[in-house]
């Protein structure tokens, strides 16, 4: 079990003890020296000390971050496991359904030629957001999973055999590796795991090594969603390709954050999931090289994906339209087209420069909370962590602190194992909790953060 979430009584006027009370100062006093002393441009403040930094800008996009929950202003802090939405996303898909509700790439009259321009539109533009070279390198999906299940299925059945290796890390996400095991079961195919260094991040030469002349797949994560660490993904590619063995990259926690762009990386195939870079939920899409793409057979049958059927055969349409066979999510294709604008025009350079600042302060304010054991590398001028941290407290399951944050606090963090079950066995633990930022995040987020964290220590310690 990874603990039990049960409905907290109010402890607002029982919580804070002597000792509770001057550890809650302490830290509010370090928090407020740390922002102090930090280095802020005028971006960041005003002649008038107003703050602006984009965190304080985006915020008026995300209406869903302007309430309260349990009583205090929420502080949400789980842009890993999804982001929020802006206005301009939600109004898009409300368009579509408003005004020119159709279905796509079957009818003649205005409302479905208008729905199949605004879909093949947003297409367009998620290429455009990761840089491929034609926009029919774009396979829409219901989500990241079912894209890694496309090629797993579709790339993998009809290529490994008996003996040849596939290349995993024991940092990948659940919807890395089951596919794996599932079509290694079916052709024979052999799994290695590249284990984690003394920094915690994933052993880079231990992957090296491990690439042979059996290697057919190399398969691993960009950022990692629970060490907040990144992989040199084009280093990978070369040692890769040196041996003719194509890579899968898992873009989750990258392309919402950085700028990803798929001709330099040079990966065979890349996913990432609308829901977690300002889109809906019910899409994702799969990048595939056009070589690849053409030589694959389909993934689902049915309508859309064919080009002739007859009682005793098929022939398929070309891609991407061979993998999407039905009617597609064509609302939140057109929201996340719009995503991708949004992004854009904020700039994606500009995020992540603003989130490798969130993430520094984010992991040195935890870092000051006692017992507190953050997972993965620390942050240094050589390492830049993801805009996350995973950790525990000594003593306290990380549900329990997730709950009393969210009931006590308005604090919304995750906890668990976060589709990590292997890495969290290797960690030692069976979960942790994760406090995950995005852009419309601020420092004063972070503060209400480890402040709320404190008291809710200090909370429970004080039944030892």
């Amino acid at each position: 079990m990874e603990g039990v979430a049960m409905k907290l009584p109010s402890f607002k006027s029982l919580a804070p003890t002597a000792i509770s009370v001057a550890s809650t100062f302490s830290i509010r006093r370090s928090l407020s020296f740390a922002r102090r002393s930090s280095s802020l441009s005028a971006a960041t403040i005003t002649a008038d000390s107003e703050p602006v930094s984009l965190g304080h800008r985006a915020r008026k996009d995300f209406r869903i971050l302007h309430q309260e929950v349990n009583g205090s202003k929420l502080v949400y802090l789980d842009s890993a496991a999804t982001s929020q939405k802006p206005a301009a996303v939600l109004e898009a898909l409300q368009n579509y359904y408003e005004f020119y509700n159709s279905n796509v790439h079957r009818g003649i009259h205005y409302l479905s030629a208008k729905a199949t321009d605004e879909f093949e539109l947003a297409r367009k533009k998620v290429a455009r957001f990761i840089n491929a070279s034609d926009s029919r390198e774009i396979v829409f999906t219901r989500n990241a999973t079912e894209a890694i299940n496309l090629v797993a299925y579709s790339w993998g059945l009809s290529n490994l055999k008996p003996g040849d290796e596939v290349i995993l890390t024991v940092a990948e996400h659940h919807s890395c590796i089951v596919p794996w095991q599932i079509v290694s079961q079916k052709t024979g195919a052999v799994l290695k795991f590249v284990t984690l260094n003394e920094d915690e991040v994933p052993d880079i030469d231990m992957l090296r090594e491990m690439i042979s002349e059996k290697t057919k797949l190399v398969a691993v994560h960009h950022v990692s969603n629970v060490l907040a660490s990144s992989l040199p993904i084009e280093e990978i590619v070369v040692w890769a390709h040196e041996v003719g063995a194509k890579v899968l990259v898992d873009a989750c926690q990258s392309v919402p954050h950085m700028v990803v762009d798929v001709q330099k990386l040079n990966a065979d195939f890349l996913v990432a999931s609308s829901h977690k870079m300002c889109g809906p939920t019910g899409i994702g899409f799969l990048y595939g090289k056009s070589d690849l793409l053409l030589a694959m057979p389909p993934f689902l049958g049915g309508g859309e994906m064919i080009s002739d059927v007859f009682l005793d055969h098929s022939t398929y349409a070309e891609p991407p339209s061979r993998f999407e066979a039905g009617t597609p999510a064509i609302g939140e294709a057109i929201a996340l087209g719009a995503a991708c604008d949004y992004l854009s025009d904020i700039g994606m350079p500009k995020i992540h420069e603003y989130e490798v600042e969130l993430a520094k302060y984010l992991y040195e304010t935890l870092a000051s909370v006692p017992d507190v054991r953050i997972y993965g590398p620390r942050p240094s001028e050589s390492v830049q962590r993801a805009a996350l941290c995973s950790f525990n407290v000594e003593g306290l399951h990380p549900t329990d602190l997730a709950t009393f944050l969210d009931q006590q606090h308005g604090v919304a963090i995750r906890s668990g194992h976060h589709c990590a079950q292997p890495l969290h066995r290797y960690l030692g633990v069976n979960a942790s909790a994760r406090a995950s930022l995005y852009f419309y995040n601020t420092k004063e987020d972070v503060d209400s953060f480890i402040v709320a964290l404190a008291d809710t220590v200090s909370f429970f310690n004080s039944f030892k």
